[in-house]
């Protein structure tokens, strides 16, 4: 089974839609089947400047309905799939307008039973990150669509003797959100059996943002992607 890669853009075009445009066909170039991105109320979903030295970042990141729809249609343009990881009811409309296939929900997000609930609702299915995830086993999350969850460790970077992969359940997980530096954790995760990779991708690692140190270049995810083609064929 080919194992999809979605390349995590997050915040990382820095508020520049020109940016956004560039990472996805790079995106797509280097070989990812996903592109995806991040819509939220910033001053809603992140602490406040007090507490949150990005928080001026935060919000200079934050898409419009606009900017949503602009991103889908690149994507559409150049043959990716567009996906968000959604953080609010309204935005779930934006992105059943746009036409999204299915919905990213986030480490962050997985104890937020109303926002689930309203994704739940649309029938489509649900890509789950679980790097929040403090109780035994996995959620109890009922979507028609179907639920994926991805094992993740939530720390950025996460270092490579923290993600114990050799443990991992990959009948249970559908795969694996990675934060580690560079590709070889990604690249174990598929010969360990996982289906679905998610990795932030970044034109440039040393660019300010919180995301950028620990993402993927386009030359690290065309490294990847040829991986995964050669180890299928050793399948």
């Amino acid at each position: 089974m080919k194992t999809e890669i979605i390349a995590e853009i997050g915040q990382n075009h820095n508020g520049d839609m020109a940016v956004a445009a560039d990472l996805i066909r790079a995106a797509k170039k280097a070989g990812a089947d996903v592109a995806k991105f991040q819509v939220y109320d910033a001053r809603a979903l992140f602490p406040p400047k007090s507490a949150n030295p990005w928080f001026d970042y935060n919000c200079s990141t934050e898409l419009s309905k606009d900017d949503v729809f602009r991103l889908a249609a690149v994507c559409d343009e150049v043959g990716i799939e567009f996906m968000a990881s959604v953080f609010d009811t309204d935005r779930i409309e934006w992105l059943e307008e746009v036409g999204v296939k299915r919905y990213k929900i986030a480490s962050r997000s997985i104890d937020d039973a109303p926002l689930i609930g309203a994704v739940a609702e649309t029938g489509k299915p649900m890509i789950v990150s679980l790097g929040m995830w403090k109780r035994p086993g996995l959620p109890s999350i009922t979507a028609r669509g179907g639920v994926d969850y991805l094992y993740c460790i939530a720390k950025y970077p996460a270092p490579f003797s923290d993600l114990k992969l050799g443990s991992v359940d990959f009948e249970k997980y559908s795969g694996f959100s990675d934060h580690s530096l560079g590709t070889a954790a990604a690249c174990a995760s598929f010969v360990l059996g996982s289906r679905i990779l998610e990795k932030h991708m970044t034109m440039d690692k040393a660019a300010h943002g919180p995301d950028h140190a620990c993402s993927m270049t386009p030359d690290e995810l065309a490294t990847i992607h040829a991986f995964r083609n050669d180890w299928e064929q050793c399948e």
